[in-house]
Formats: C-alpha cells, structure tokens, sequence
C-alpha cells in the first residue's frame, strides 16, 4: 500500500536489497519507430500504444522530478524511436531543467537528428548514441530494414556539428547480416573519434525476433577477435564507473573507445543501476524480466511526486537479481521496442 512507505523528503540514495545502488532512469517515449531492424520488429502484424496511453510531458517531468528526489541522477531518452515524438524537445527541456540532473542523452537511430540536432542540444540534451548496424549501404536495409545509410550518416554529423558529444554508435552483432561488418565500424573509433559499442543479441519478447537472437548470436569475444586481427589489439581501460555495462578498449592510435556490451555471454547484473520507464507508464524492473510496477496509474488517479516517490521506493525495492537467460528464461511479455534498451 502507498501508506506502507515512506516519504522521500530529501535527496537520498535508492539500494536495491541487494545493495545496488540504482540512480539511472531510462525513459522510453514512445514504442513507435521508423525502422523494422530484424532482430527488434517485424514489419507487419504490430499493434502500438494510442497516444492517449503514453505519459505525457508533464507526467514525465513529474517522474523525473521524483526520481531525482530519490537520488537518480543519470537519465537516457529512448524508444522504440523517441524523435517521433513531436513534443520531444519540450520532454528535454523539463528533464534538462530539473535541479539534480547531471547527465541528460538519448539513444536513437539518428535519422531525424538533421532537423532536431540543434534545437535537441539548445533545450539542454548533453549526447546521444546512435544505432547503425553496417557502413555497407546495400547490406544497411537488410538488417536495419528501411533505412538508409545516407540519413543515418546525416544524423550523426548534425549531432556531431551540434555539440551532442562524446557521440557513440550502438551497434547489435548479428550472425549472418553484419558480423563481419564489425571492423569497418570499429574503425570510426581511430577515423572519427566517436565511441563504439558492439552488442550482443538478447532475445525478448515472444515473436520471432525473439528466436532470431537466439539462432543469430555473436558473441561479443568473438567481435573482438574479428577486430583485434584486422585492426590490432584492444588494451582493457579500466571501468571508473562499476555500473558501466560496456568493457571497454583503446585500438592503437585512437581517442575513442570500443566497448563490448554482453548480456548472455558476461552478464552484468550484479553492478546494475537501472530502472526503466515505459512509455505507458510502468516502471520495468529489469530488462530480461517480466515484473513491472504501475505508476501512470497513480498519476491519472490524482497522485502527486510524492505517490511516484513511494513507487519508485518499491520498484527499487522489488528488483530482481538478475535475468536467466542461461536456463532459457527471458522476457515474453514486452518487445525490445517496448522497454527501450
């Protein structure tokens, strides 16, 4: 019951019981996107959320607002694609604007980035990461169905010429569409100075995707091996952060860093300090889970920040120790398109 827990007055700091500390709100805007990449949406059969069933701008400002209270600190805008949202820069603005905000970025595939970049940075966004599978322009459309290498491109140099730096590109290893095009992108590491981060397949959901990140996994060892032979071998930089999920690399000669995100192959559960918020408005506990905790709910029922502190209080306290994917236990209930990442 909302009575059972306390009243975050003050800034503190959130554990988990298994002394995590969580202070990282990743918020998903929309579960809309432009792209059908392979292992994340089919192109046919999908049904979104209404706008009417995704929080507003105000509500997110609200969530956000209790979220700092409660010692967040660390925020990251996602999807399925968040610049479809037409009141995205207003969402920025208000997060940015919050007292206690110190890191505001966003994940996209940069395709509208060359019409928001400038007013996305002026409304108080600091970076982004942006998706990009593949530099082949004619492999691009096969994984990342319906894009365009062009746009992409486009995207990331209006984000670079409008300050949303240090840039990174996210890029997920799929056997069979891009695994050997690993090194080309490892590449803009030394060539450009942008960070790169290879991820490794997770199934999610119950559709095909879900099998096909099971059928088409790459192991994150073996996307270092692909680049160390072409490119020379990656020196280990030591994580300042114990909650980065990225272990990270210099190549020789260059000022970004490669970094390798393994949630099958090296899961890093136990250094956790995450909490995500769909777009519907439910605070998913962890990303291979099923256990959400409602909080729109509570805020269209005439709850105030304080009723989000205490739910937030408890979907930190509810979260699991890990996913199971190793005993074949993942998320059914929600798509990759549906948390965010």
């Amino acid at each position: 019951m909302l009575a059972t827990l306390p009243r975050l007055d003050n800034p503190i700091q959130l554990h988990d019981r298994f002394g995590r500390h969580i202070n990282y709100l990743r918020i998903s805007l929309t579960d809309h996107c432009n792209l059908r990449c392979v292992y994340c949406m089919p192109t046919h059969g999908l049904t979104f959320l209404p706008n009417r069933d995704l929080l507003t701008a105000e509500e997110i400002e609200i969530v956000a607002r209790a979220a700092v209270t409660a010692g967040f600190h660390k925020f990251r805008l996602t999807g399925g694609e968040p610049t479809l949202r037409p009141d995205l820069v207003d969402i920025v603005g208000r997060i940015a604007r919050t007292p206690g905000v110190a890191d505001l970025a966003m994940t996209t595939n940069g395709i509208r980035l060359t019409e928001l970049a400038k007013d996305l940075k002026a409304a108080g966004l600091k970076r982004v990461n942006v998706h990009i599978d593949t530099l082949h322009p004619e492999r691009l459309p096969q994984v990342m169905r319906w894009g365009k290498l062009e746009k992409l491109w486009a995207g990331l140099e209006a984000a670079e010429a409008a300050g949303l730096e240090p840039i990174k590109i996210n890029c997920v290893v799929t056997r069979g569409y891009n695994e050997e095009d690993v090194v080309d992108i490892a590449r803009l590491a030394l060539d450009r100075g942008w960070g790169v981060r290879f991820i490794e397949l997770m199934p999610l959901g119950a559709g095909a995707e879900a099998q096909l990140s099971i059928d088409r996994y790459v192991s994150s060892a073996e996307t270092k091996a692909r680049i160390e032979a072409a490119l020379g071998p990656l020196t280990p930089i030591p994580n300042r952060d114990p909650s980065d999920e990225s272990r990270n690399y210099l190549l020789p000669g260059a000022t970004a860093s490669i970094g390798f995100i393994s949630p099958v192959s090296e899961p890093y559960c136990g250094t956790c300090n995450r909490m995500r918020l769909t777009a519907d408005g439910k605070f998913h506990l962890c990303l291979l889970h099923d256990d959400e905790v409602d909080v729109k709910a509570v805020l269209r029922g005439g709850g105030n920040q304080a009723d989000v502190e205490v739910i937030l209080a408890r979907a930190v306290a509810l979260k699991p120790t890990g996913h199971a994917l190793r005993r074949g236990v993942y998320t059914e209930d929600r798509r990759m398109y549906q948390i965010g990442g």
